[in-house]
């Protein structure tokens, strides 16, 4: 077994000039910055005082998933011998919050568009989709449950 080490800086931006003395007088906006790659300017969940235009912790977290699982589906459909010519997906999550504040995933839902070259093995192209949270590192990583609703088409 080999392992791997994933670095990242969180940078806060939000002090408007007093820090955190008072619990409106700052913004909830904070960088994302990876060594050698672009820097992806995040806040706060919009209902949660967050700037709906910038991403937040929970969009990241389904986009990481989303990413993950494509990624696994590209490879094992080449190896597969299926030819992949476009793959999107509109993932949705289901977030809960408890009366004392505390928040967390309790489902997702992965809904993968495959276009497929003609001919290709329609059962093999939909197997595929439960081989992957065997392998996939952010399926593995949740303790939510994820569900697959592909739909397939041919060019």
């Amino acid at each position: 077994m080999s392992q791997h080490v994933y670095t990242s800086t969180i940078r806060w931006t939000g002090n408007t000039g007093s820090g955190t003395s008072s619990y409106r007088g700052y913004t909830r906006d904070w960088d994302v910055a990876v060594p050698g790659k672009p820097v992806i300017a995040c806040s706060n969940d919009p209902l949660l005082g967050g700037d709906p235009g910038k991403m937040n912790p929970e969009d990241l977290l389904l986009s990481a998933l989303s990413a993950c699982h494509m990624l696994w589906y590209l490879h094992l459909a080449s190896d597969a011998g299926l030819v992949v010519t476009a793959y999107e997906d509109t993932p949705e999550g289901t977030g809960e919050v408890e009366a004392n504040g505390a928040a967390r995933f309790v489902a997702a839902t992965l809904r993968p568009r495959i276009t497929l070259k003609p001919g290709a093995d329609m059962d093999r192209a939909r197997a595929i989709h439960h081989e992957i949270h065997k392998v996939c590192f952010i399926a593995r990583s949740v303790n939510f449950p994820v569900t697959i609703a592909p739909h397939f088409v041919t060019d």
